[in-house]
């Protein structure tokens, strides 16, 4: 490795904004001591801000080093189609319509599980919706569970271990339930088309140990807590017309949710999608809650500055990835998959030529494995941070407790991966 001036400052910010993740509540208690400058230390408090403005810094950087030429071609080469779909497809999945015919489906599914009630409904939306997303993609299914949870459990009188355990399952979950398909998961996305890992395959070689190791996730969580889900009160049905969306209406939103990701690549054509949408739904907006604009343009911001800083790192964590063998390739990509995206850590072993099998499946289940260990181990985390963080205490995640909670699941996915 010889890398340049650049190269190691943007490593040096990198570990600087991952320090900053688990230092937000410390700009939390500045906003508090020292109310002249509150809304700055609010901002550097937000976990969906630090990579952006670490990212900012870097760029500052580039154009001092580098100059302007250098820099803008340097943004220009980046792909930044992953936080538009994801800040797409959570302000379409967040809308009423669709989160009541997922609420919906859910409570059909639950009527068949040999539980109560309550936790039957708990057991399916930690179980199905995470597997869903194989379909949906990860990023709709993380909206609609997190939006699930809030409202029905998260948002009760609840321990804080029931909070960042449910969090630290589902984000799990998510990461691993989405290798039904090879299109649903971004890691698996980056590597699919080259490596020819079609449908078959990846329900075959990933899918049925994913599948195994959701259920008996989302299953522990439901039984480790069955007393404190029977004490919460009974869900009342949606309140009655006022609230009831037309099934046209709701079919017109799952279509639209729909041709947003199949043109998951094209963002020229999803974000003209969801333009269109927006003005469906304000001639529409009675049977509209609150658009998760707000949220979805954070976690973008979150997903966009990533991809800036990320793009320094390629110089010292490809020769760090590839020179492990098979078996410690997959808990190297468990482990950095925990400091960098899951994403680009496939993206980079999509690069070596000459791969073997066992070395593809061992990177690649290594970093769905990982995928819920913090909030940007995998792209669809920040958007259920998003979204729940206002549910605990000072209103934000904290990163150690989600690690604490995430690693249980997390162990559950290495013997589905590993032993079968």
């Amino acid at each position: 490795m010889n890398p340049s001036t650049l190269q190691i400052i943007g490593a040096a910010l990198f570990a600087i904004a991952l320090l900053h993740t688990f230092s937000t509540k410390f700009f939390e208690q500045q906003a508090q001591r020292r109310p002249n400058h509150a809304g700055l230390w609010h901002l550097l408090g937000e976990v969906e801000v630090v990579f952006g403005f670490w990212a900012m810094v870097l760029m500052l950087c580039m154009f001092a080093l580098q100059g302007k030429a250098a820099a803008t071609h340097y943004i220009d080469t980046r792909n930044f189609t992953e936080p538009m779909f994801v800040f797409a497809i959570m302000v379409i999945a967040g809308t009423r319509p669709v989160l009541q015919c997922a609420t919906f489906c859910v409570q059909a599914v639950a009527r068949f599980i040999p539980l109560p009630g309550k936790l039957a409904h708990y057991f399916v939306v930690l179980a199905l919706v995470p597997l869903l997303g194989s379909f949906i993609t990860e990023p709709a299914a993380m909206t609609l569970a997190a939006l699930m949870l809030r409202d029905r459990y998260l948002g009760q009188a609840v321990s804080t271990k029931f909070k960042y355990v449910t969090l630290g399952v589902l984000f799990v979950n998510i990461s691993i339930g989405g290798t039904l398909t090879p299109f649903a998961a971004p890691p698996v996305l980056m590597v699919a088309s080259k490596w020819n890992w079609d449908i078959w395959f990846m329900i075959s070689t990933f899918g049925w140990k994913a599948g195994l190791a959701v259920v008996f996730n989302a299953l522990s969580a439901t039984l480790l807590f069955r007393r404190e889900l029977a004490g919460l009160p009974v869900a009342t049905a949606t309140d009655a017309a006022a609230s009831r969306v037309p099934a046209v209406l709701i079919l017109v939103h799952l279509l639209f949710m729909l041709g947003v990701v199949v043109f998951a690549h094209h963002p020229a054509i999803f974000m003209s999608l969801l333009l269109f949408f927006l003005g469906v739904a304000h001639a529409y907006e009675r049977y509209q809650d609150r658009l998760i604009l707000r949220e979805g343009l954070l976690v973008a911001f979150f997903l966009a500055g990533l991809v800036v800083l990320g793009g320094q790192q390629q110089w010292w964590l490809q020769p760090l990835l590839m020179g492990m063998s098979t078996d410690a390739v997959y808990f190297g990509a468990t482990v950095l998959t925990a400091i960098t995206d899951n994403a680009a850590l496939t993206y980079l072993g999509s690069l070596v030529e000459g791969l073997t099998p066992e070395f593809q499946y061992a990177l690649v289940s290594g970093a769905v494995t990982g995928g819920g260990l913090t909030i940007i181990a995998n792209a669809p985390n920040p958007a259920g941070a998003a979204i729940l963080r206002d549910k605990f205490e000072d209103g934000a995640v904290h990163p150690l407790g989600l690690l604490i909670a995430a690693l249980p699941p997390t162990v559950v996915a290495v013997l589905a991966f590993r032993l079968l």
